[in-house]
């Protein structure tokens, strides 16, 4: 027999853990080394599913069912508490299509929206006007009539352009050519340019009364207002650029009249849905747009429940079952988020029930908005991160997102305080009756109102006032007056109050939950600075 090789000699693991018998006898082998602690799975893990089982760190059978049944489970409510926005956008169209207004018509409130429509505390102080972009032929002109205040938002409900008063007209009325996803053609000139990254876009705005009267004003809106496709080497386009081969020279025709409709008294409904339905309409909206029009991290999970482009949207009797549950919880986290957010930075005010999250995470949910001082605008640093329940809480509760929902700067926009509970922290009873005092000199250079919501539709609390506001305004109820010390106290309540004002007084319904919204038109340094700070919401015994 020839001797071990000399080479082998300084291996004395491998010596000492294998037992080398020549001649028939079996050689054995050993583990070498030990895992550390930290890699090791149990076999068995306790979770909130119940016992997982793993033999060496191989699943069984029934814990790989209950590790699926969780997975789908939870991409289905990422799906919704994540991505409701686009859900929310498809329930808006939805919606301006059974009132019969197509896409690129105009729907008009030319006496203020009340409470028969559901939209999302949508108020009664200003005259609405709106419409959907149908980008899928080619770009889009919105011309925009004086004095509007509003913006263009995606069909992921994603700011696109502000237009009107905070837009680039300034509020003295203007052109706005949106392009669609990938849009490479010649950009002519004479319009405030806009790139959306879906290929249907909402537009809204809102418009101020003139003395108390809405008539003149819708009439300006039904005037200036014009939905029409652009026509490329038309207007916009000099000459020049054709001569140099820069651009092709296009007809110079009238654009078709823009279709109206009147949206004062309709009743449609533009909230999204908290059943099956929603993950049906989350899916119309993911045929519809471009593949890319969602950021691929926020449309994994929806792809991961079956919802993708250019496949049909087939759950069987196990994934619908999950998808029912995880939207039942779901909506819960959101209406949670809504009604009751625990982060006190959401707060307005430190320890008030006074909320705007808008403030503090801006309208993108990252970086707290702006601020303004006498030496020029300071902004905040980035945070690197997305806060998710804000988002959330915000678009489940409201309509419309723009940076002129909440920006510091004086005289410009409008701004929001909603409250939830009142001074005692205990959420309202519409069967009760209560008060708000606002101190003198109300920081507006517009006007302010307060209106009330439904708590379960977050729509305007429908009763026999039709209205449910109260404000500076006389129209379309009587203004609000001051006390003798120049505060206003205004009441929420089932009954007008003996001795209050109706202009002082928004009626509530026994058996209903309502949220009560400030809104400033306007608003001014003080409230900026919090030394103007409203009353909390008091019960009257």
């Amino acid at each position: 027999m020839k001797p071990i090789n000399s080479r082998l000699s300084g291996f004395s693991i491998l010596v000492a853990t294998t037992c080398l018998v020549f001649g028939g006898v079996e050689a054995t082998a050993q583990m070498s080394t030990e895992i550390p602690p930290a890699l090791i799975t149990p076999d068995k893990v306790e979770t909130r599913i119940g016992t997982l089982d793993f033999k060496d760190g191989m699943p069984s059978n029934d814990t790989v069912a209950k590790i699926y049944d969780n997975l789908d489970f939870t991409h289905a409510f990422e799906a919704f508490v994540n991505t409701m926005q686009g859900v929310s956008i498809r329930s808006l169209h939805k919606g301006l299509l059974s009132a019969g207004v197509k896409d690129n018509e105009v729907l008009v409130f030319s006496e203020l929206m009340d409470a028969k429509s559901l939209f999302l505390t949508a108020n009664a102080d200003t005259i609405y006007s709106m419409g959907m972009l149908d980008l899928t032929k080619g770009p889009m002109v919105l011309e925009v009539p004086p004095k509007a205040l509003g913006a263009i938002d995606d069909y992921w409900f994603r700011w696109v352009v502000d237009i009107g008063l905070p837009g680039s007209d300034r509020g003295e009325g203007g052109k706005y050519l949106i392009l669609p996803p990938g849009y490479d053609g010649p950009l002519p000139g004479g319009f405030n340019i806009a790139r959306a990254r879906t290929s249907l876009v909402i537009w809204f705005a809102r418009s101020f009364l003139e003395n108390n009267d809405p008539k003149p004003v819708a009439e300006s809106i039904r005037t200036f207002t014009k939905v029409y496709p652009y026509e490329a080497g038309g207007v916009g386009t000099p000459i020049a650029d054709f001569l140099s081969g820069k651009a092709k020279l296009g007809k110079i025709t009238p654009p078709p009249p823009t279709v109206f409709h009147e949206g004062t008294g309709k009743v449609m409904n533009t909230i999204p849905p908290n059943d099956f339905s929603y993950y049906e309409m989350l899916n119309e909206v993911v045929q519809q747009e471009p593949a890319g029009s969602l950021d691929p991290e926020l449309m994994g999970p929806i792809a991961a429940i079956g919802i993708i482009k250019g496949k049909p949207f087939a759950p069987d009797a196990r994934m619908k079952k999950i998808l029912t549950e995880a939207l039942a919880l779901a909506n819960a986290t959101s209406r949670t988020l809504f009604m009751a957010p625990r982060d006190p930075a959401l707060y307005y005010y430190p320890g008030s029930g006074w909320q705007n999250m808008l403030f503090e995470v801006g309208y993108e949910f990252e970086t707290p908005i702006p601020l303004i001082t006498p030496e020029g605008v300071k902004p905040f640093p980035p945070t690197g991160y997305r806060t998710l329940d804000a988002r959330t809480d915000f678009f489940y509760g409201v309509t419309g997102i723009t940076p002129a929902m909440a920006m510091r700067l004086p005289g410009i926009g409008s701004t929001y305080l909603w409250t939830m509970v009142d001074a005692n922290k205990e959420p309202f009873d519409g069967a009760k009756t209560y008060k708000v005092t606002l101190p003198k000199d109300i920081p507006q250079a517009n006007f302010w109102s307060f209106t009330l919501y439904d708590n379960m539709t977050r729509s305007m609390l429908d009763t026999p006032q039709r209205y449910p506001r109260a404000g500076s305004q006389s129209f379309p109820s009587p203004a609000a007056e001051a006390d003798a010390d120049g505060t206003t106290t205004v009441y929420f309540g089932p009954t007008q109050p003996e001795g209050v004002k109706r202009g002082n007084w928004i009626q509530t319904i026994p058996g209903k939950g309502f949220i009560p919204c400030l809104r400033l038109y306007s608003p001014l340094e003080p409230f900026f600075a919090k030394t103007w700070r409203p009353g909390e919401v008091e019960l009257v015994q």
